[in-house]
């Protein structure tokens, strides 16, 4: 390991001299190119800023929709239970309905979704702040 960093200094050090022996103007186009290189990666570096905090504001937003969500299910399906003991009387209690079931299904299958869709942007963001680490 330490033969094969020693080859590689040698070949930096190579490209430094080569660098060096440049005529003026070539020095000049290589500055260019580099701070041009150097623009397009802080573009890109500010790109995929925005990109990572937009899928954190969407996911915070879905959070938000989720929980709202979820509480919105909870309190139909307690609604529906009463009115449907006051209907039927109290000897049903104990027996869950099949619409509260279905509400309940719809309440888990949505937070299910949810969740994958959260996961995913944060596959995506993560994904995205090691391409911003590897620039």
């Amino acid at each position: 390991e330490v033969q094969k960093l020693n080859q590689q200094l040698e070949e930096k050090n190579g490209e430094i001299q080569q660098m060096i022996n440049q005529p003026p103007y070539e020095k000049e186009r290589e500055i260019l190119r580099l701070q041009k290189s150097l623009a397009e990666r802080e573009k890109a570096q500010a790109t995929s800023d925005v990109l990572c905090r937009s899928l954190t504001d969407e996911t915070h937003q879905l959070q938000r929709k989720l929980a709202s969500t979820a509480e919105m299910c909870q309190h139909l399906a307690k609604c529906l239970e009463e009115k449907q003991r006051k209907e039927k009387g109290n000897s049903d209690d104990q027996i869950p309905t099949k619409r509260s079931n279905q509400v309940f299904l719809l309440l888990l299958y949505n937070e299910t979704s949810l969740q994958a869709l959260i996961c995913n942007l944060q596959d995506e963001n993560r994904m995205l702040k090691q391409k911003v680490a590897h620039v």
